[in-house]
């Protein structure tokens, strides 16, 4: 195996061996930028607060008076499966760099490609997901340019006949952004394999290439330009990110680079139909990322609109900066790239047959869309209904719940309320934790029937969520049972006023908010456990009758 050195154009290469790896290193095109393989490799950025994320719809839509946005996105999807795409070698995110190579994923002569199975699979369950038109009969093709991380001098793709077209992706927005539902057009979902990735050295004389990512397989979904604003944009990609979650094809993780979303963005006067001059946008590695980059990038283009420079928008493809919340140029398009395709010679078509599109279906699990409409039958806010449907592991152990009879919006309430603080203050996933929606079915039920107080029931939910048990043993074991005995609490509520005079004067002086004072009391006499319903009652009539 080799190490390559290139050192500008004059310097030789260099061949050495270098613990069983193999390297390629070049001067990269930038310094300051890095291109699709940085990308995948850099971190998710904290979520700007929401108040900044409404600051910037809101000055955007000031910025956009005459003009509208027209957006599309192209998405490539990493799949999650166990050997790369025309290989058998596995994959997996941080590995050390040039270890799960084969000559084959090296682009090595006289090897052959194998087409994966599940890569196929998976195409078609993504294709029907998005309500596509199944290609019966597809193919693969050659694209060919040259790059440094693409060994072979071509990548494996689909180009005019995709195996899905002409579908569509319905979501719904978030209630702080004004909500609504939408549908975004899908023009076309291909197969593809990927390239290995640029390591850039910190000094920037030299890259390293790893081609442990070259042959994984991509499934590319490009949509129709129906995005009119970032937030829109932002929520196609998160709901992409959900659906392939759902269908378990991918972990849709963008820091790992298993999700990578391009987008092109052009402006245009109010009813005018003929398309503004397109710019895509790169190194986006969040979805609050994709929102601000596109916002920024239209009021860049109107502003140059309305100052009479509209000639200064070129077809390029600009980067996101975090750090300035800019784009910037990467590189200029003279025009289309010729990557003159042509028919993938050493693989035969895909020949899909009804039966096997039909089992397909029938094994597909129930989507977000269908499930957010079920939850919303349930008379749940929107709010409650994007919050479960969001994550399939929430949403099942929310179902689960109901199964053992309780009532949606408590359960509801219960996940969103208490566990979800939990879950996010301990970084755990709602399948990580020891309760069960069976505990919690019963939890809700114990504060139903009164057998034990709303506040006792948080203490017994952290415990459940920590330690696991039944509500039934903690109840037992501390005590817990909530006391509903009229005559129990009577003495409790005669004991308080007895021994808060001063209070209890002041209250008959017009302090009617003092009521909280001694209901605070006798909860901290009966540790709890006194029936807060009847303790009201029967403090009311107490201080009444004392006034």
């Amino acid at each position: 195996m080799a190490l390559t050195l290139l050192r500008g154009m004059r310097t030789p290469m260099v061949a050495r061996r270098n613990s069983g790896l193999f390297f390629t290193t070049l001067q990269p095109p930038l310094s300051r930028f890095t291109t699709r393989a940085e990308s995948a490799q850099a971190t998710e950025p904290k979520s700007a607060p929401k108040s900044i994320q409404l600051a910037t719809k809101e000055a955007a839509e000031q910025k956009t008076q005459g003009f509208e946005a027209v957006i599309g996105i192209e998405t490539h999807v990493q799949l999650s499966t166990v050997t790369k795409a025309f290989c058998s070698c596995p994959y997996s995110y941080g590995s050390q760099p040039n270890s799960t190579v084969c000559p084959t994923c090296m682009g090595h002569p006289g090897t052959l490609p194998v087409l994966n199975a599940k890569v196929v699979e998976c195409a078609v369950k993504l294709g029907l997901a998005l309500n596509c038109e199944i290609t019966m009969t597809s193919k693969f093709d050659r694209k060919q340019y040259f790059y440094p991380d693409l060994p072979k001098g071509y990548q494996i793709s689909q180009f005019d006949i995709p195996i899905a077209k002409e579908g569509y992706l319905d979501l719904d927005l978030p209630v702080e952004f004004g909500g609504g539902h939408r549908r975004f057009g899908i023009t076309r979902v291909h197969m593809e394999e990927d390239a290995g990735k640029l390591l850039h050295s910190e000094s920037g004389s030299y890259s390293q290439v790893d081609l442990n990512r070259a042959g994984v397989p991509l499934l590319e979904i490009v949509s129709e330009p129906d995005m009119r604003t970032g937030i829109e944009a932002a929520e196609y990609g998160a709901e992409l990110q959900r659906l392939v979650r759902y269908l378990g094809v991918s972990n849709g993780n963008m820091q790992e680079g298993s999700l990578r979303c391009d987008v092109n963005v052009s402006v245009r006067p109010i009813g005018q139909s003929k398309f503004g001059t397109k710019v895509e946008i790169k190194n986006m590695n969040s979805f609050s990322a994709i929102n601000r980059a596109i916002d920024y990038e239209i009021s860049r283009q109107i502003l140059l609109h309305k100052e009479g420079q509209a000639d200064q928008i070129v077809q390029e493809t600009r980067l996101w900066d975090e750090s300035s919340q800019k784009t910037f140029t990467m590189r200029k398009k003279e025009g289309l790239a010729d990557y003159r395709y042509f028919p993938e010679p050493d693989l035969p078509e895909v020949v899909l047959t009804s039966d096997y599109i039909d089992e397909i279906q029938k094994s597909m699990p129930e989507l977000p869309e269908a499930k957010r409409r079920r939850y919303e039958n349930m008379e749940l806010s929107m709010q409650d209904v994007l919050f479960l449907a969001n994550d399939d592991n929430v949403a099942r152990f929310f179902d689960s719940t109901l199964e053992h009879g309780a009532d949606a919006k408590l359960a509801a309430n219960w996940i969103m309320g208490d566990i979800a603080a939990y879950l996010k203050n301990e970084k755990l996933s709602i399948d990580e934790i020891k309760l069960t929606p069976l505990e919690l079915s019963e939890l809700i039920a114990s504060i139903k029937n009164g057998t034990i107080s709303g506040k006792i029931g948080k203490e017994i939910l952290i415990e459940l969520i920590a330690k696991g048990g039944t509500v039934k043993s903690v109840i037992e074991e501390r005590d817990l049972v909530q006391i509903a005995d009229p005559a129990v609490i009577e003495a409790m509520v005669d004991q308080v006023l007895a021994d808060n005079p001063k209070q209890l004067e002041q209250y008959r002086s017009g302090k009617t908010k003092l009521q909280g004072f001694f209901a605070g009391q006798v909860m901290k006499a009966s540790k709890g456990k006194a029936n807060p319903v009847l303790l009201n009652k029967i403090l009311g009539e107490k201080l009444k009758a004392n006034s």
